[in-house]
């Protein structure tokens, strides 16, 4: 069974290919089958709602354009930072907070000056990671991993991609942008929902 994952992040796309290496399973991005990445519109009011969503509208797309889905699954993940202090914000709207084009440096530097007077104490936060699998005949899997952290008091690390320089992981002293990426993708939200993912996978 060939997977497609519905995105074009290739931050993202790196984490996944890693982790699949040696699953046997043949991973691509949507742009990478010829048909152009066409963005869903999120309209979930949880992660696994627009996990899905996406995943239904890639596979759509992607019929609609001749692409033979009888042994393929496509796969979306819905993933976001939850700040306990900020009443759960960005969550759900994490790719979309402050708008899509916004740098996430720009992003990332709204958040250390809104958290500025937040005591250690209270500066926890996680990542969540939902992934939705289109399975060929209309099933779907849905899969999860989370993290749990603190928001650091500055930006650090050059690794990851996204809020990766402001999520601190208490018990290592490191953001997840300072971790080394084979020990990120060990650890990270987005890592266990992908292995969740394949052990459903592996028992179909």
């Amino acid at each position: 069974m060939e997977l497609i994952f519905a995105t074009r992040n290739e931050g993202k796309m790196r984490e996944i290919r890693a982790l699949f290496a040696e699953s046997g399973l043949n991973v691509r991005a949507v742009n990478e089958t010829g048909i152009p990445f066409d963005e869903a519109e999120e309209t979930g009011a949880v992660f696994a709602e627009n996990a899905l969503i996406k995943a239904e509208h890639t596979a759509a797309r992607l019929s609609e354009s001749g692409f033979d889905l009888t042994e393929t699954a496509v796969l979306s993940d819905d993933s976001g930072l939850v700040i306990d202090a900020l009443d759960g914000q960005p969550g759900v709207y994490s790719a979309r907070f402050l708008g899509n084009d916004t740098p996430y440096a720009e992003k990332n530097r709204l958040i250390l000056d809104r958290m500025k007077d937040i005591p250690d104490g209270k500066r926890t936060a996680r990542f969540v990671c939902v992934i939705a699998a289109l399975l060929p005949g209309g099933a779907a899997e849905i899969a999860e991993g989370t993290v749990e952290g603190v928001i650091s008091k500055e930006i650090r690390g050059a690794n990851g991609f996204g809020y990766d320089p402001i999520f601190l992981l208490p018990e290592r002293g490191l953001t997840t942008a300072e971790l080394p990426p084979e020990e990120k993708n060990r650890v990270s939200h987005r890592g266990k929902a992908l292995r969740a993912m394949l052990a459903k996978l592996s028992n179909l």
